[in-house]
């Protein structure tokens, strides 16, 4: 059974930094799409950032504009994790933060549809605020 499990969301004032983690069980990463979605209250789910996997090498990496330039996605191989870091948050970055994966297809990892990915983690809240 493949698990998603998302850690490092809290409270941070306007300015400060995130990092957050999605570690998966049960679900190969090595040839995989990942992404990370935020929902804020009222709103639509928003992709904020990307990324592949091609036989365990990282591969194309994406982002919104919304957090372009102040934000990074990567794998830690140490933890076995995909994470987000954003920088210089921005009160309209609270959310709940998901991360999603599903195998990697023919289609560029960005361009993979929000209801494509299989499989999903139950969120972590991203507050922001002074």
């Amino acid at each position: 059974q493949v698990r998603l499990e998302e850690s490092g969301g809290g409270s941070v004032q306007p300015g400060g930094s995130l990092r957050l983690s999605c570690i998966a069980a049960g679900f190969a990463t090595r040839y995989s799409c990942v992404r990370w979605f935020r929902q804020a209250p009222g709103k639509e789910r928003e992709g904020v950032a990307s990324i592949e996997f091609r036989n365990g090498d990282i591969g194309d990496t994406s982002y919104a504009t919304s957090v372009k330039g102040r934000s990074t996605i990567s794998q830690d191989n140490v933890k076995n994790t995909v994470d987000l870091q954003i920088v210089s948050l921005k009160p309209e970055d609270s959310a709940t933060y998901y991360c999603a994966a599903r195998p990697m297809s023919e289609i560029y990892c960005d361009k993979v549809p929000t209801a494509a990915f299989l499989y999903w983690g139950q969120g972590t809240q991203v507050t922001v605020s002074s």
